[in-house]
């Protein structure tokens, strides 16, 4: 890791210890995957801060990594923290067996809705975020490009200003559970059959369950059509994932938040 400055008390920890770099997933965060743990380099924000107000949240809790060190210092955080066993639920060999899939996926989801949610310490409900998805349109934060693509299509909105104003139009009654925030396979870990832990904790907090739903939804739609990797998987039935969560669907709440996330 000598292309990267490290604080010491990062690496009084890590020492010369082995790693791979992980490139999975959206974030610009760098990511370094060690045997028994994972450091994590990336601008300070607020997911930053909430992820590990979460880990001290959960403390001994299996499902979330526990932090090891937090430091940072001229504006980027090093996060090094406990390593979730398994493999991320996009790996082929779920995306080969749909239904061992939607029954981790379903596992996953009950240990969040199944949780106290009463001192939760980050609320990430409409109220908190739609100020913050304003704040991005108005610093021309939101990568278009990026969005799905009759998102800001023809017959779509015209600008992220335009779907700013069309989700404060039509903001739905929430019903709050411990969401994870950014619900994709890449952040569901499984093994041995089994769930086994959330990565990417930033976003975790109180919100409506829908804003897990959708995001899950998405994701595995993109992985199934070869969206990511191109290869093509059959047999997944979204009537099969709900009958698992017990969801019956609600289409305009999950368009809803599938919008929503156009704008982070």
């Amino acid at each position: 890791m000598k292309d990267f400055y490290l604080p010491e008390q990062i690496k009084n920890i890590i020492g010369n210890r082995s790693f791979s770099l992980d490139d999975t997933g959206m974030s610009d965060s760098s990511v370094f995957i060690f045997d028994d743990m994972v450091l994590k380099i990336q601008k300070d924000s607020a997911f930053v801060k909430n992820e590990h107000a979460m880990m001290n949240w959960f403390d001994n809790k299996d499902f979330v990594p526990k932090c090891l060190c937090n430091h940072t210092e001229n504006g980027i955080n090093y996060l090094l923290m406990s390593k979730i066993s398994g493999k991320m639920a996009c790996d082929e060999e779920f995306m080969l067996s749909p239904s061992l899939l939607i029954d981790n996926l379903a596992n996953a989801f009950d240990q969040l809705w199944s949780t106290d949610i009463s001192k939760c310490p980050v609320k990430n409900d409409l109220s908190t975020v739609l100020p913050m998805a304003a704040y991005r349109v108005e610093h021309g934060l939101v990568d278009v490009e990026d969005a799905e693509p009759e998102t800001f299509a023809k017959g779509g909105f015209k600008d992220p200003e335009d779907l700013l104003n069309w989700l404060y139009d039509n903001r739905p009654e929430e019903d709050f559970v411990l969401t994870h925030g950014d619900f994709c396979l890449p952040n569901i870990f499984i093994e041995d059959g089994k769930f086994s832990g959330f990565v990417d904790i930033g976003r975790m907090g109180v919100a409506d369950r829908y804003q897990d739903i959708a995001i899950c939804l998405r994701s595995l739609r993109s992985n199934f059509s070869g969206r990511y990797g191109g290869k093509i998987f059959g047999g997944f039935n979204e009537n099969d994932f709900f009958k698992a969560i017990g969801i019956e669907p609600d289409w305009d709440k999950i368009r809803y938040y599938i919008l929503l996330d156009e704008l982070f």
